[in-house]
């Protein structure tokens, strides 16, 4: 590895051993960087030296009104910011430091200015209580966080001697969205708009991006500054093409890699803009894509499937890509969008462990049914359990290797995620003769009933297509005679009630969609479904209604 910029040692201290890391694929010419470089410089002050310091970075409302960030702008409060950090707080390259906002522009300069100060960022999600919130200090040993004013609260309980959530690692707080007088923003305005960013490797590690998994201990997935410029150009390139006239917007949180690429870097990567507006509903974001006139839209399926039903009143005239991922997308919810835009979805699967997309396919690329293919410079393989290939169309486990990959802080389970170089997110899936993925579950949810294997996703699909179901979840429960049974949780449409009837009904609408083993012999009808913040169905909440 390049000698590290890093005071601090702790994050390179803490890799796990080289012998355990994936393969990475770095003979390719998209991720050829130089040895060292910083990427919070590589995306904002090169997007300036190239000539785009006069366009909009960061759209936003004000007053209610639209509001634009220039990248002059921006760089200015990164670099302020990055001088707070160094002069008022006293940190060093290398230590950890908390991030704690909702997607705003106050979110955004705290990262890209604690990456350029050669600190090693923990994004976490707004929702996030003290005792999780501890857990992810404890672990990463952090000693200060940068939090939006608004969310104090929780985080207050880790700086209270007195609380059971109490942090000692965690010695200073400081708060942005705020005039206090020793806020971040106070500080910083009388700070000068200059800052020389940390000679960082592109191997030192930048960012611990703790998995949205709802069970266990969180893992902490560490990334390194290249790592950052590879989600950038991978992806992007090949799949969105985005320009510096695209306007990106969403709903993924800044702190989920998902909405860190999409809501952030890729756009800053190509000179364009995005939109960070907190709190959005299906009809908000509706309307954020006609009034800032947004051309690429980052959500989760779930989302897409509710803005479906409201497009006739909405102004899409100016978008041309919508980025489904975070959980997997139903083939209804894609027709569904189609058939309501003239909009092809584009799938994709990632992974915290990853840092962002590496299957996903676009326009003509797409196939029924199908995630897509490897984005260029990953290859990816269906295993069996002796990490051996399975015959193409054959059920088998996700193997992946590129120029990312999984490095777990301190965790043990890094020799469960990769083996024999590859990394196993943990995904059931079949790839055909084409190099075409198709997922089937998670390889954890895989429901065994009878001795057949069924995906709940394939079952979730079919109840989908039903007039009378918004939403469902597809899950195993414990029987004593089958093993397993398939249990749906069925969000209805207003206007259908909830009877033995309606159960009826759809045990026979799967019945004669799919193979009449896998038809859910319960059906329990919940007014919403369980959700990560992420968007992601919570499986295992539904096992304990």
């Amino acid at each position: 590895m390049e000698p590290s910029a890093h005071v601090d040692t702790f994050a390179r201290d803490n890799l796990p051993p080289e012998d355990q890391w994936p393969v990475l694929l770095l003979d390719n010419p998209d991720v050829a960087y130089p040895a060292r470089f910083n990427c919070a410089a590589e995306l904002l002050d090169r997007a300036v030296d190239a000539g785009h310091g006069a366009r909009p970075a960061i759209w936003s409302e004000v007053d209610g009104r639209p509001h634009a960030i220039t990248y002059a702008e921006l760089l200015a409060q990164v670099n302020r910011f990055a001088h707070v950090l160094m002069d008022d707080m006293g940190l060093q390259p290398g230590n950890r430091v908390l991030l704690r906002g909702p997607n705003s522009p106050g979110m955004a300069v705290a990262l890209l200015a604690a990456l350029k100060a050669g600190l090693v960022v923990v994004p976490t999600m707004p929702l996030l209580r003290a005792k999780e919130l501890k857990q992810i200090i404890d672990k990463a040993c952090i000693g200060a966080a940068l939090c939006d004013a608004r969310l104090a609260e929780e985080l207050s309980h880790c700086t209270d001697p007195a609380d059971e959530y109490f942090c000692a690692d965690l010695k200073q707080v400081r708060y942005f969205h705020d005039d206090a007088p020793d806020s971040i923003d106070s500080l910083s305005a009388a700070k000068p708009a200059q800052f020389t960013a940390c000679d960082t490797a592109s191997d030192d590690v930048c960012l611990i991006a703790f998995t949205s998994g709802t069970t266990g201990t969180p893992k902490g997935c560490m990334h390194f500054h290249r790592d950052v410029l590879a989600m950038c150009d991978l992806f992007p390139k090949y799949v969105l093409k985005p320009t510096a006239d695209d306007v990106f917007c969403g709903t993924p949180p800044l702190a989920f890699t998902f909405g860190l690429g999409g809501m952030l870097c890729f756009p800053l990567r190509v000179g364009a803009s995005t939109v960070l507006i907190e709190k959005l509903t299906p009809a908000l974001l509706l309307d954020v894509i006609a009034r800032f006139r947004a051309t690429i839209v980052f959500t989760a399926p779930t989302f897409y499937r509710q803005m479906a039903a409201l497009v006739a009143d909405a102004d899409l005239s100016s978008l041309r890509c919508s980025v489904s991922a975070g959980e997997a997308l139903p083939p209804a919810t894609r027709d569904l969008w189609r058939d309501a835009t003239g909009i092809e979805m584009i799938d994709g699967i990632g992974g915290t462990e990853m840092i962002h997309i590496f299957i996903s396919a676009a326009g003509k690329d797409v196939r029924p049914g199908s995630i897509g293919r490897a984005v260029p410079g990953y290859v990816v393989a269906a295993l069996d359990d002796a990490l051996q290939p399975v015959p193409p169309g054959t059920v088998g486990n996700l193997a992946v290797r590129g120029p990312t990959g999984c490095r777990y802080l301190a965790d043990e389970r890094q020799l469960k995620f990769v083996r024999d170089g590859w990394n196993l997110p943990g995904d059931a899936v079949s790839i055909d003769p084409d190099g075409y993925v198709f997922y089937q579950a998670r390889s954890d949810d895989m429901i065994v009933s009878s001795g057949y294997n069924i995906a709940g996703p394939e079952v979730e699909t079919v109840l989908l297509q039903h007039p009378a179901v918004a939403e469902c979840g597809v899950t195993g429960v414990p029987d004593d005679v089958r093993g397993q049974v398939v249990k749906a949780f069925v969000v209805l449409r207003p206007g259908y009630v909830g009877d033995d009837t309606l159960v009826s009904e759809l045990q026979t609408f799967v019945k004669n969609a799919v193979a009449a083993y896998k038809y859910p012999r319960q059906i329990a009808f919940i007014d919403v479904l369980p959700r990560t913040e992420t968007g992601k169905l919570k499986r295992t909440t539904l096992r304990t209604l």
